[in-house]
């Protein structure tokens, strides 16, 4: 790997003696990961099977590559992702029913683990601020299955006016030079140039500026990059420190390979230590940098918005009563057990908000909660991200395939032979629910959306 002389010599003269180890990890390949999904019924046993090794820092991760078609990916029993990045999900641990903002979340590993700790109780704001990148994250939190996941498409300082002092936790993947993923990525070594790491650390410090006004007194900020570079990194906390008095660092418990953070590389603050530095050279993974922070204020008790009566938070997306009708009628036979407070339409998608989340009015949302389904004339169709969030004990009919039949099912193909139920039935192969289908005269029709089929 060809890196650029002026990189080679900023970290010949930051590592000194570690230097030529440093350097020469990038001439080794890169490792693979991925994270099993808790809120699934059951272990995805084939993936674990072909893993390398258990991940020793994530609870619910593993060395090895997923195959991106298995059952268990397509399902979302897995997630693929990056062991050096799995860590920092670990690290940020939101309880469940806290309030929760992943501020730059594209593509959704982070995301995805925040939410699984979660375990669907509580809100989860997943926001990134390119619209292509938002439309992915919010196709990987539909197959995760999460419930509680709000995606929005905003700048930092939008949602800020929008979420003042309003979240438990709120982490920072922020945006950076990307030097820990040269070994992965090589081509973001053509962006690289000895001002980049500052270039970054300016949009580092007003994303910042905006989570600060979004976290509540007595809330947990977690700032991650997965850069090597201390202008983004132990320099970026050193300023939020110093900015921002009431904030003090919490030490990230750390396992042989992990680093601390470097206080001779900022103001020489000794509190530095307590940041996680993840060197390709002395952990099995790519470069990243993670710091936890907690802010001293007093928590404040929350205070509820009146709604006048007969009005609704989000009254521009209400279902009308005949909508409400169809929806509730067919939840009650299908899926008796999900409770939904609130439902908003989107055109004619219909979703259920999670609780805690405030008026959608004003935002850019990709996804404002579960997506139940669409409102067609006179009938209500499910979604398919409500198949991927049930599990078969959860509905009122099942139907199981064989995995040969559910790779007709992902053709789009309908499926013969099936007469033990009539209607909407959920199938399942192996467990894992698939998607939908409806029954009509022992033959299942498709609903497998055209967009994923193969």
């Amino acid at each position: 790997m060809q890196l650029p002389a002026a990189f080679i010599e900023k970290y010949q003269k930051l590592l000194g003696d570690e230097a030529p180890a440093f350097l020469a990890s990038f001439e080794q390949p890169s490792y693979s990961g991925f994270r099993i999904n808790p809120l699934k019924p059951g272990l995805p046993t084939a993936s674990i099977d072909q893993a390398t090794e258990k991940a020793p820092h994530v609870k619910q991760g593993y060395y090895g590559k997923v195959n991106g078609n298995s059952l268990d990916h397509v399902t979302g029993w897995v997630y693929s992702q990056e062991p050096s990045a799995m860590t920092v999900g670990e690290v940020a641990a939101p309880q469940p029913g806290e309030k929760v903002l992943d501020l730059c979340a594209a593509p959704g590993g982070k995301s995805t683990h925040l939410a699984a700790q979660m375990q669907n109780q509580g809100l989860l704001v997943a926001n990134e601020i390119f619209r292509k990148r938002a439309s992915i994250l919010a196709e990987n939190m539909e197959r995760w299955g999460a419930r509680n996941v709000v995606v929005t498409n905003e700048s930092p300082d939008q949602l800020e006016k929008h979420f003042p002092q309003f979240f438990d936790r709120i982490l920072i993947d922020a945006p950076c030079s990307g030097e820990g993923m040269f070994r992965k990525e090589p081509a973001g070594i053509e962006y690289w140039n000895p001002d980049y790491p500052a270039e970054c650390a300016n949009r580092q410090r007003k994303i910042l500026a905006s989570a600060m006004m979004m976290l509540k007194p007595g809330g947990t900020l977690i700032y991650s990059t997965c850069t090597f570079a201390p202008e983004e990194d132990e320099q970026m906390i050193a300023w939020l420190l110093k900015e921002y008095p009431a904030l003090v660092l919490e030490p990230i418990k750390k396992i042989a390979g992990m680093d601390d953070g470097r206080p001779e590389w900022a103001d020489g603050n000794p509190e530095l230590k307590k940041a996680c530095r993840l060197f390709p050279h002395h952990f099995k993974g790519e470069g990243h940098f993670i710091a936890k922070l907690v802010d001293q204020r007093p928590s404040q008790p929350e205070k509820k918005k009146k709604t006048k009566k007969g009005q609704s938070l989000d009254r521009d997306f209400q279902l009308n009563k005949d909508e409400k009708v169809l929806v509730s009628d067919w939840l009650d036979e299908m899926v008796p057990t999900l409770k939904t407070k609130r439902m908003v339409k989107f055109g004619s998608q219909v979703y259920a908000v999670p609780e805690g989340m405030n008026s959608l009015g004003g935002l850019t949302v990709l996804r404002p909660g579960l997506h139940l389904g669409t409102l067609k004339k006179k009938r209500f169709e499910p979604a398919h991200a409500l198949a991927l969030a049930l599990q078969a004990s959860e509905t009122t009919k099942v139907v199981s395939i064989t995995e040969v039949e559910w790779h007709h099912y992902t053709h789009g193909e309908t499926l013969p032979g099936h007469s033990e139920v009539k209607g909407w039935a959920l199938l399942t192969c192996q467990d894992h629910s698939l998607g939908w289908g409806k029954v009509v005269n022992g033959t299942i029709k498709n609903f497998y959306p055209k967009g994923l089929r193969n």
